[in-house]
């Protein structure tokens, strides 16, 4: 588990102007929120500040169907989520995951006669309580937390869990070097290989400077992910990461491009040497979505850059790339470059209908070495990504979906091996 971080902020320094939501493009503007106790103010308030409060990646649940009013709207209250069942076939290199398509996880070797899977799963089901006190006062709080069924044997695992005040964001929630509403709509739960996508322990804070231009800044506990080699391990991390982010917006902030920046420290044991040493790792990132003209097509963008940013990109993730050993120098390690993008066109047939298709990139440069924990040759050099979709929505709250996926992994040495998958989709929300 990690270490909770106590940080005081002095409120003077603070600006109380009100933030402005950058939602995901197919949440819509507009929904229907049943209140059940206390009616008589109208769902459409109720809904923005439910949706304002939730995440903003795709697949994030954020208005629940029904709530709760408090008198004299001084709380919202919504416990909601969606029960989804996916049916999945994979040809190829199958990937035994029902629920995430992960090209670094495509198996080097299949037996003979396994080269077709046939899977299904409920696990992506998700349930959360969204809560927003003071709704339309600068003393705004909001709590979030939410959570699937991805676990051994299904078991419960936590996605969110925070708590936002005056643009202060504390918790267990994605880091503030994702973009999550310019991540492509999929029915893979993962998405592209290239995305920049994890959640942290994190202190973070965002502030709109105008109708078009906002910031953020944010401490947050990240994990380190290396790779070991003779005469050197790993040690426990003592220094916080820190994203920040710039954005501007436009189309009332259905379009936006946003740059991010990180830098961070990690550590590792020179066994050599005996003593910690630290290496700097930074990463850059462009990212954003918008409208292509006057027309129901719309675009998804990202592109990161860095060294030692492993960790935050989703193939590269629990590989050992933040660091890897330097080559000639034993007790030595060094921050890997790495970068990760995708390209996704979205056409929105009717409100019930839309496609996607999208295209993403991930790679990683580790040097050559000898004696690490994973062998040089085994090392993941770069994957590719490509998802081609339909959502049908056939009654409020009920959709389908239809997905087809290709994914490659290559290796340092070259040897590759694919995967491709059918994806079903049948989700309901409450």
């Amino acid at each position: 588990m990690k270490k909770s971080v106590i940080i005081t902020i002095c409120a003077g320094a603070i600006a109380t102007g009100p933030l402005q939501a950058q939602n995901h493009p197919t949440v819509p503007d507009e929904g229907d929120v049943k209140i059940i106790f206390n009616p008589g103010e109208p769902d459409q308030k109720v809904y923005d500040a439910f949706i304002e409060n939730a995440p903003k990646r795709f697949n994030e649940p954020s208005a629940p169907r029904f709530a709760i009013k408090g008198n004299q709207d001084k709380f919202y209250l919504g416990i909601g989520g969606y029960i989804k069942g996916v049916g999945v076939f994979d040809w190829g290199n199958p990937i035994h995951n029902a629920n995430d398509f992960t090209t670094a996880a495509i198996p080097s070797a299949t037996p003979e006669g396994d080269g077709g899977l046939l899977q299904g799963s409920l696990g992506q089901s998700r349930i959360f309580i969204n809560f927003v006190a003071l709704p339309g006062t600068k003393n705004k709080v909001g709590a979030y937390i939410s959570g699937k069924f991805t676990g051994p044997g299904n078991g419960f695992v936590l996605n969110h869990a925070y708590i936002t005040y005056r643009g202060i964001t504390v918790g267990h929630t994605s880091s503030l070097f994702e973009d999550g509403a310019a991540a492509p709509p999929t029915i893979d739960a993962e998405g592209p290989c290239g995305l920049v996508g994890t959640t942290n322990n994190i202190v973070s804070y965002q502030h709109p400077f105008s109708s078009r231009i906002k910031g953020g800044i944010s401490v947050e506990l990240p994990d380190a992910s290396i790779t070991a080699a003779d005469g050197t391990r790993t040690v426990t991390q003592r220094i916080p990461d820190i994203p920040a982010y710039v954005q501007y917006s436009w189309d009332n902030g259905s379009g936006w491009l946003r740059f991010s920046a990180l830098m961070r420290n990690i550590q590792y044991r020179d066994l050599v040497n005996d003593k910690n040493r630290n290496v700097t790792g930074w990463g850059i990132k462009l990212s954003g979505s918008s409208a292509l003209g006057d027309t129901p097509l719309r675009a998804y963008y990202q592109a990161a850059y860095g060294r030692g940013i492993g960790g935050y990109i989703q193939d590269l993730a629990g590989l050992g790339l933040d660091l890897s050993p330097e080559a000639g120098r034993e007790g030595r390690l060094e921050g890997v470059k790495a970068w990760g993008a995708y390209a996704g066109l979205q056409y929105t047939f009717s409100p019930k209908v839309f496609a996607s298709a999208t295209y993403s990139h991930a790679r990683a440069y580790a040097g050559r070495y000898d004696g690490g924990s994973t062998p040089w040759n085994e090392q993941y050099s770069y994957a590719q990504y490509v998802s081609a979709n339909v959502f049908y929505t056939i009654l409020p709250g009920l959709q389908c979906g239809m997905e087809y996926l290709y994914g490659r992994r290559v290796d340092m040495d070259g040897v590759s091996r694919h995967d491709n998958r059918i994806n079903t989709m049948l989700q309901f929300s409450f």
